[in-house]
């Protein structure tokens, strides 16, 4: 029998998917949920003191990220900030590129734009060679993750600058940040971008609360018209509180990034060492000299995805297959198949994600469970 040692408690493995707010955060953000309602577009003193907190915020994010106050644009999340860097530089005529692995918050919004799809290695990372054949002057935007949500792959920005200052140098640059910023410092590995999106529920802020940081030379065509806030680049009513949180979670990150890496790359080397080792015909799709600290995927044959994850819930293990989406359905991963994956390979992909809330005695318990879970449905009929 497996038992949990924490039995009032699971094993969250899904921190890619999303992750508690830290009790620092929530203290940070509770007066704007209660006394300091104000909306920060008013005159009065309850305005203005939200206005404070929200300039206060972009200082922190401008300075972490290493961009200017102006260009800090607060968006309601990831796919929000992607949507606004790739439709807001494109305009009407303009044509968008972006490796075959993107989220989908970023491939829908490229293909929107006479997409340009450009191939990845079986490694995950970019074809150099592909990309050179695809830049030209008609490209307004290139978008590339600096660390894939599915594979955890991580992406050196720096060539891929290069390819574009030769061939396309009027495209701005944009990376969806949103997996890396738990594992890198921003300001350094996204030095080259022109554009930088966050979602703070990645990270110990609450969900509904997003960044997309511009330089200054970026002109964006605004996609929600309205009351003009955010220099007319995003209208809509501040989300004060939330906006404090993601200020409160990204100095926290900073403080602690460091840190959290080495526990937690220990801990996600542990884990997958364990798993390999324990379930045959299983390995890592990417090797952790690659892959960010926290983010492990395993392809394990013979098994299916779904009913994995069904069973290794009954036992206290929250895990996924691929990235989340509105369903919850499990389709084909296409970072897998953009990865030269066949389906069958791929149907049986578990996605093991940790983060600061992440403790020990998960990664034991979750060790102990998903080789007994994979030995049950390969015995079954």
């Amino acid at each position: 029998m497996m038992e949990n040692p924490n039995l009032d408690r699971l094993a969250y493995l899904d921190c890619a998917a999303s992750t508690p707010v830290r009790p620092i955060v929530l203290d940070a953000m509770m007066p704007y949920l209660t006394e300091q309602f104000g909306n920060p577009s008013g005159a009065h003193r309850l305005a203005r003191s939200s206005r404070h907190a929200i300039d206060d915020a972009r200082e922190v994010c401008a300075s972490l990220l290493g961009f200017d106050p102006h260009g800090i644009v607060f968006t309601s999340g990831g796919t929000e900030s992607d949507n606004l860097a790739i439709h807001g530089a494109c305009g009407l005529s303009g044509v968008a590129a972006c490796p075959a692995t993107e989220h989908h918050a970023v491939l829908y919004p490229v293909q929107a734009h006479r997409g340009r799809i450009i191939n990845v290695t079986p490694e995950g990372d970019v074809d150099l060679e592909h990309l050179e054949a695809v830049l030209d002057d008609e490209v307004a935007v290139l978008s590339v993750m600096l660390v894939n949500n599915e594979s955890g792959r991580m992406i050196d920005l720096e060539p891929i600058a290069e390819v574009r200052d030769r061939l396309a140098p009027r495209a701005l640059l944009h990376t969806d940040a949103v997996q890396a910023v738990n594992w890198m410092d921003i300001a350094t590995a996204a030095s080259r971008a022109d554009l930088v999106s966050l979602s703070g529920h990645k990270f110990g802020a609450p969900k509904g609360v997003g960044v997309l940081a511009a330089r200054p030379h970026v002109n964006l065509t605004a996609q929600m018209q309205g009351g003009g806030q955010e220099a007319e680049r995003r209208s809509g009513t501040h989300n004060t509180a939330g906006i404090v949180a993601l200020g409160t979670a990204l100095q926290c990150l900073h403080e602690s990034r460091e840190d959290e890496i080495r526990r937690l790359g220990l801990l996600s080397e542990r884990l997958g060492e364990r798993l390999v080792g324990a379930i045959p015909g299983c390995h890592e799709t990417i090797s952790k000299t690659h892959r960010a600290a926290g983010l492990l995927q395993l392809l394990i044959e013979d098994v299916e995805s779904e009913a994995l994850l069904v069973l290794l819930e009954r036992f206290d293990v929250m895990a996924s297959a691929a990235a989340s989406c509105a369903s919850g359905a499990m389709d084909p991963s296409h970072v897998l198949a953009a990865m030269g994956v066949d389906r069958v390979a791929a149907a049986g992909s578990l996605r093991l994600s940790i983060g600061w809330c992440t403790e020990d005695w998960e990664i034991d318990h979750a060790t102990q469970v998903v080789p007994k879970c994979v030995e049950q449905l390969r015995g079954s009929p």
